[in-house]
């Protein structure tokens, strides 16, 4: 069900325009008493997820119980930047998801499925893992917040990813990146429809009963002086949602040029991109444009 949807490609929405969005959002769930909050973390800085994160205890307060940032296999964050991300939103409400170990499988995806999804290429099945605090039964509402961004292992970045692959554990994590960086960055990234997000989809049937979801999603780009503005936000606990976003996203988050570039040079906020692993996002980001033997 689509509970809210707002966006263009010259949309600028604000903070009282997100703050209406969320209470009448809220109104269907005034039942809720013991709500979590699933939001990306720092290397999701820009995704306006923080401020919602913030908004939400603000208008919710003692309902909220846990905030578990979809950290995948990122560090976890540290006080100063969950300060920073989330503002006056109590640290306390924080924890650290282990991929290693906090992990509860609802299930898997069978390998007849993969085999059919990649075209023969992988034969293997999927788990559906996530972390255990979710699928605990503690909560009656789990909001999933983040932005839809094309991105190079699930095509566009967010919803259920956030749930099996934020939440998720090694073997979803792994099998997830396996699958599609063999069907190939060129082939995914910036799609809506793909192996990858048909696994996820499918993982999403086999948990649907164990996990009471809502997701909230924006998409965020730049103005022509390079100002970042909120162009859309799409509210809904179904795949509806996704796909509005990331048809948005399609027509604001992809810069094309006349020719390919023979040499790039990419600046990677510190803050955000901590590891080799978050610096190869530099590569996958503009491969598409780079010339063949470019730099």
């Amino acid at each position: 069900m689509l509970f809210y949807a707002t966006g263009g490609s010259e949309k600028d929405l604000h903070k009282e325009d997100l703050k209406k969005a969320l209470k009448v959002t809220l109104d269907s769930f005034i039942d809720r008493k013991s709500i979590a909050i699933i939001p990306p973390d720092i290397t999701r800085a820009h995704s306006g997820a923080g401020m919602i994160t913030e908004m939400l205890w603000n208008l919710l307060h003692d309902r909220i119980k846990d905030i578990l940032p979809a950290l995948g296999t990122h560090t976890p964050m540290e006080k100063a930047e969950i300060a920073k991300m989330y503002g006056s939103t109590p640290d306390t409400l924080f924890r650290d998801h282990r991929w290693r170990s906090d992990i509860e499988e609802l299930g898997r995806v069978p390998a007849s499925f993969i085999r059919k999804v990649t075209g023969g290429l992988l034969d293997f099945d999927y788990p559906v893992q996530v972390n255990r605090l979710l699928s605990s039964g503690k909560h009656d509402l789990l909001i999933s917040v983040g932005q839809v961004v094309p991105h190079e292992v699930t095509g566009m970045a967010n919803y259920n990813k956030n749930i099996f692959v934020g939440c998720g554990g090694s073997e979803a994590i792994n099998k997830s990146h396996f699958i599609g960086a063999v069907h190939g960055i060129e082939n995914i990234l910036g799609t809506i429809d793909n192996p990858v997000r048909k696994v996820l989809n499918a993982a999403s049937e086999i948990a649907s009963n164990r996990l009471p979801l809502l997701y909230i999603l924006t998409v965020i780009a730049p103005d022509t002086y390079g100002a970042l503005k909120m162009r859309g936000l799409f509210i809904g606990d179904d795949i509806e949602c996704f796909t509005l976003a990331a048809e948005l996203s399609q027509k604001v988050n992809f810069t094309t040029v006349e020719e390919r570039l023979k040499k790039v040079v990419v600046y990677l906020d510190p803050e955000e991109f901590k590891s080799t692993w978050l610096g190869n996002k530099s590569i996958y980001r503009t491969r598409m444009a780079i010339a063949d033997n470019g730099e």
